[in-house]
């Protein structure tokens, strides 16, 4: 797939900002006037809300789109608005959206992009499609494919990070390598970063900001919002204009590359150490392999199951110990820990399933 940009890369990140929901037409202008003069590419405002639970706000609907409109004739910014259903597809085509997205909960189902794609075929409309609410690669892909199929080429990604059970700083914990194996993939499909449904909470969103910087991305999505606390859905996340205006002024653009000789053989220096310590690495895990296969024959021999509750809890916590000594983090040691126990388990199920060995084989 080949696609063509929905914004022109410059040398500033592309702005996407505006309030998480279109509540009246008076804070919908007021946000839009907060917020021209601070190069925003696109003023963005949920009219349609697919929420968790019945009883939330679930925006204002078709009535909003005429506050869009206004604020298209009153700042000359740009729109954008979540479509989630054909209806608001048509609906916001005659109203002269600019730009759609398409959210979360809609890329997870493939029913709901095909009703999309189709009804977008044969307009050349640009569409954001953000990451499906679970970590689900595929989806994300798919959802991108069924648009591109009906014929549109001004597509990009948003990354919103990912549901997960447990604690954590963020809402939506990033998963940073699905975003950046989608540009490997896709080298031409601009990447926004959705740094306000990442985060949750306005205190990390421009650390979290400069870090999707410093991972290439095209540009960042925000919410915006002229009074953030009396807001109606996701109060926490939202923060005024003029926070905003602050927030992008401190962000630092950094070069991806440079032809910088002194730059290049440091690089290179360490970048050679990198590659022997990860051969080394792969052989030290190739080694714990055969100690767990080791065990599993003994598991098979004794009828013991796989899965020893007590002494996973045990390495989890030991092996934590020693990751806060050398200042890594815990989400990193909890997804490492996690794929190597259950490479572990996948390599002590082939034991089991293996025949019986015969007496005096040597497993």
């Amino acid at each position: 797939m080949h696609f063509q940009p929905v914004f022109h890369k410059q040398k500033r990140p592309v702005l996407i900002a505006g309030p998480c929901s279109a509540e009246t037409e008076e804070q919908v202008l007021a946000t839009a006037r907060g917020l021209a003069g601070r190069d925003v590419d696109l003023f963005r405002a949920g009219i349609w809300k697919p929420r968790t639970r019945p009883g939330a706000f679930e925006g204002v609907g078709s009535p909003g789109l005429k506050w869009l409109q206004r604020v298209q004739a009153e700042t000359g910014l740009k729109v954008t608005t979540e479509v989630a259903n054909g209806l608001h597809v048509q609906e916001c085509l005659k109203s002269g959206v600019d730009v759609f997205w398409i959210g979360a909960r809609t890329t997870v189902n493939p029913f709901s992009m095909q009703e999309i794609a189709d009804a977008l075929e044969g307009s050349d409309v640009p569409v954001l499609v953000k990451n499906p609410v679970n970590p689900d690669y595929k989806l994300w892909v798919g959802a991108i494919e069924r648009l591109y199929k009906a014929g549109l080429r001004r597509i990009a990604a948003v990354h919103r990070g990912f549901s997960t059970y447990g604690d954590s700083k963020y809402r939506n914990v990033p998963r940073w390598q699905m975003p950046i194996d989608l540009a490997q993939e896709f080298p031409d499909l601009e990447l926004i970063c959705d740094v306000s449904h990442i985060c949750g909470r306005r205190d990390i969103l421009a650390e979290t900001a400069q870090k999707a910087l410093d991972l290439n991305f095209d540009g960042l999505m925000v919410e915006v919002h002229p009074a953030p606390d009396t807001a109606w859905s996701d109060a926490a996340q939202q923060i005024t204009p003029e926070r905003f205006g602050d927030m992008i002024a401190s962000l630092i653009r950094r070069t991806v590359t440079t032809d910088d000789p002194d730059f290049l053989e440091y690089i290179d220096r360490y970048r050679c150490r990198i590659d022997d310590l990860d051969e080394e690495i792969i052989h030290l895990i190739a080694q714990r392999m055969q100690l767990v296969r080791e065990i599993g024959y003994v598991k098979k021999d004794k009828n013991v199951a796989i899965l020893q509750p007590e002494r996973w809890r045990a390495l989890a916590e030991a092996c934590h110990r020693r990751a806060d000594k050398n200042e890594l983090s815990r989400e990193f040691t909890t997804l490492f820990l996690e794929a190597i126990h259950q490479e572990g388990i996948n390599q002590q199920e082939r034991v089991m399933s293996q025949a019986p060995l015969v007496t005096g084989d040597k497993p």
